[in-house]
């Protein structure tokens, strides 16, 4: 169902409509199919006078600028994306596109990532304009396509073929983070502010072959499967970042004795892997930022029942902590596995070493002010089209707040039954105001 043009200049008072109209597009990427989505939110914003502009690479995945003039501070952005993951071989109460509210919540795929973010900064930027007041400097809203397949046709194709749009523009808000997260049972509120890099390599093996009705010793199926069972499961050497010592120390903070004594013992290489292997399911996401991550994904190799073949590629998707190379996990791996098979880099995406935390604290008390729990920098370990500001160096930070309750955000993103409580966007989308009025461009 094709929600009808948004003309009327009152949505902004109803963040949860907003986020159901939004769900009701069926932007799956692949193919993405975002046009229709973007038109809508054009036609949004166009009704509260705002000013508008679109640039695509691709007619049907259109990406949308939209500026509320300000003062003479640095711009501030709001972005976000509106394609979502499949919702194949899952299991939904209600339909994953009806955007059907129901037990206090908004059903369907995107509304925890990220249509729910969008639509609290849509429903920001609207109350903003109807407000009819001056902000420290321009607001940019953002809508981007393509997020979820490494943002080709959204903000990694903007920032490269567009680089002009992002002038003077020094903070982002976009994902990841805003919403509670019980650590050690310290309440938290992660706010993103650097993230792990993309690294994609083929590794292909070479062996002898021939006819599979003889022996055949030293074949690169062999030496692929020696390599997989020794990447799979074994972590690399431990690299603390400072994007990781940030956020662990400020997890450390808030708890008491041998609590805090065991996360800080995180960030003593020599102790490292030993204090993860005590904290189990707990040290997932510490184990995740303070190791580059390799996982094989594909593997390619023989097209004939009865022929051994000469070659074997194998496809791993790597995460690099902040800072590192292709090369340096490349020298991990074969320091690993004991094999050199030949590497080729399919794709990397860097990002900064380090974060810049001058904003943090100004959106940190707007989150702390209203729960009574503690903001701390999160390094995320997967990836968000903030890699792609970085290179306009624009520093984002995750905030697109959330009160969830019991509700396991992380595991329901991009699972089935994905669903937030209506009352949350509009929390959420008061939070975002509120970081744009207290704005002023000084990160002070």
């Amino acid at each position: 169902m094709t929600p009808e043009p948004a003309v009327t200049t009152d949505r902004h008072e109803e963040p949860a409509e907003l986020l159901a109209d939004l769900v009701r597009f069926e932007t799956v990427n692949p193919p993405g199919d975002e046009r229709e989505c973007i038109e809508w939110i054009d036609d949004l914003l166009s009704a509260y006078g705002i000013e508008t502009e679109t640039y695509a690479r691709d007619p049907d995945r259109p990406n949308l600028l939209a500026r509320i003039p300000g003062g003479d501070a640095a711009p501030l952005m709001l972005y976000g994306h509106v394609d979502v993951v499949p919702t194949t071989n899952q299991e939904w109460t209600h339909d994953p596109f009806s955007g059907t509210r129901a037990d206090g919540y908004i059903w369907g795929r995107g509304t925890l990532d990220m249509k729910g973010g969008v639509a609290m900064y849509l429903a920001a930027a609207c109350r903003l304009a109807a407000a009819d007041t001056t902000p420290a400097g321009d607001v940019l809203v953002l809508i981007v396509s393509d997020e979820e397949a490494g943002g080709d046709d959204g903000l990694g194709w903007l920032v490269e073929e567009h680089p002009d749009l992002f002038e003077d523009v020094e903070y982002a808000l976009g994902e990841f983070g805003g919403f509670e997260f019980d650590v050690a049972g310290a309440e938290t509120y992660p706010i993103q502010t650097n993230e792990k890099q993309v690294c994609w390599l083929e590794a292909t093996f070479r062996g002898n072959s021939g006819h599979a009705s003889f022996p055949t010793p030293d074949t690169a199926m062999g030496k692929m499967a020696r390599y997989v069972e020794a990447v799979d499961g074994n972590r690399l050497p431990v690299n603390i970042t400072p994007s990781a010592e940030q956020m662990i120390e400020s997890i450390a903070e808030e708890l008491d004795g041998d609590r805090a004594e065991q996360f800080r013992g995180l960030l003593d290489p020599e102790r490292t892997d030993e204090i993860l292997d005590e904290m189990g399911e707990e040290a997932r996401m510490f184990d995740a930022i303070l190791h580059n991550t390799a996982n094989v994904t594909k593997v390619h190799g023989g097209d004939k029942q009865n022929v051994v073949p000469e070659a074997v590629t194998v496809s791993l998707d790597c995460r690099l902590v902040p800072g590192e190379k292709p090369e340096d996990v490349i020298e991990e791996l074969t320091e690993l596995t004991g094999m050199e098979p030949e590497y080729e880099i399919i794709r990397f995406d860097s990002g900064p070493p380090a974060a810049d935390l001058s904003y943090f604290d100004e959106l940190a008390e707007i989150l702390e002010s209203e729960t009574g729990a503690v903001a701390i920098p999160l390094l995320m370990a997967g990836a968000t089209d903030g890699r792609h500001l970085a290179a306009v160096d624009v520093q984002s930070y995750g905030f697109t707040p959330m009160q969830l309750g019991d509700l396991p955000f992380l595991d329901l993103v991009h699972s089935g039954d994905e669903r937030i409580p209506a009352e949350t966007v509009s929390w959420g989308a008061d939070r975002v105001y509120e970081a744009i009025t207290a704005y002023d461009g000084t990160g002070e």
